[in-house]
C-alpha cells in the first residue's frame, strides 16, 4: 500500500508540468494573433498629410478665363502688366479658384474707394457730426473725433463685416489658400435693396464693367487725395 501511494504522489509531482503546460499551450494563440494585429501603423497614429492635392490644372487656362470676366474695356483691353492672370508666374501657374480671388478682391476694393472718394472732399464741407467742430483735412479727421480712443472697437467692428463677407465666397483653405469657390459670383453678397440687379445676363455683364471701371478710377482719385493732403497738410477745397 505505500509503495502503491508513494508511485501516485511521484505520478502526481511528473504530470503538474504536463497539466500546467496545457493553459501555457491555450494561450499561445493569443499571443500569435496579437503579434498581428500590431504589424504596420494603426490608422488613429497614420501621418496626416498637410495639403491636398489639386485637380491637374493642365486643361485650364487662366489668360482665357480672366478674358471671359467682365472688366475689359478699351482703350487698353485686357491689361495684365505684371501678369498674375497667366499660365506661368513666380507663384506658379493661376488657378480659376486664384483668378476668381482677384476679381473680388478688385471688386470690393473699388467700392471701398467709391465711398471714400465721394466721402473724403464731402466731409471737409459737411461735418456735422461730434458737435460740427472738427474743421480739419480728411486725411487727419479721424484722430479728432472721440473714435481716436476705442479705435480697437472700430476695427473689430471691421473685422466682423469682413469675415461674414469672406464665408459665401472663399473656398475651403484645406482644398486652396486665397481662391474663391466656383459658384460665386464677384461682390454678390445678396445685398441689392433698390433693386438694381439686371435680370439679363448681358445687362449684368454691362453693370458689372461699369462697377469696375468706376472703381479703379476711384482707388486712383482716393489715393491722389490722400497723398496731396500728407503732402500739402491742407484741405483739397
Amino acid at each position: 500500500v505505500w509503495r502503491t501511494q508513494l508511485s501516485l504522489t511521484m505520478l502526481s509531482f511528473t504530470m503538474a508540468p504536463t497539466s500546467f503546460a496545457g493553459p501555457a499551450t491555450s494561450f499561445a494563440p493569443m499571443r500569435t494573433s496579437g503579434a498581428v494585429r500590431m504589424e504596420g501603423t494603426p490608422p488613429v497614429f497614420s501621418k496626416v498629410e498637410d495639403t491636398v492635392p489639386l485637380p491637374d490644372p493642365t486643361n485650364f487656362n487662366p489668360g482665357t478665363f480672366v478674358r471671359t470676366l467682365p472688366g475689359i474695356t478699351g482703350p487698353l483691353g485686357f491689361f495684365d502688366p505684371a501678369g498674375f492672370c497667366d499660365g506661368t508666374n513666380k507663384e506658379g501657374a493661376a488657378t480659376e479658384g486664384k483668378v476668381r480671388y482677384y476679381r473680388e478682391v478688385e471688386v470690393k476694393h473699388g467700392r471701398v474707394a467709391m465711398l471714400a472718394a465721394l466721402g473724403f472732399p464731402v466731409a471737409e464741407q459737411f461735418h456735422p457730426l461730434f458737435g460740427g467742430t472738427i474743421d480739419v483735412p480728411s486725411v487727419v479727421a479721424f484722430q479728432q473725433t472721440p473714435l481716436q480712443s476705442f479705435w480697437p472697437i472700430v476695427v473689430l467692428t471691421i473685422a466682423i463685416i469682413e469675415v461674414f463677407s469672406i464665408f459665401p465666397a472663399f473656398e475651403n483653405p484645406n482644398v486652396e489658400g486665397w481662391a474663391i469657390k466656383k459658384g460665386h459670383v464677384a461682390g454678390d453678397y445678396g445685398f441689392d435693396p433698390l433693386g438694381l440687379k439686371p435680370a439679363s445676363r448681358a445687362a449684368l455683364a454691362e453693370m458689372q464693367t461699369k462697377e469696375i471701371n468706376n472703381g479703379r478710377l476711384a482707388m486712383i482719385a482716393i489715393a491722389g487725395m490722400v497723398a496731396q493732403e500728407l503732402l500739402t497738410g491742407s484741405k483739397l477745397f
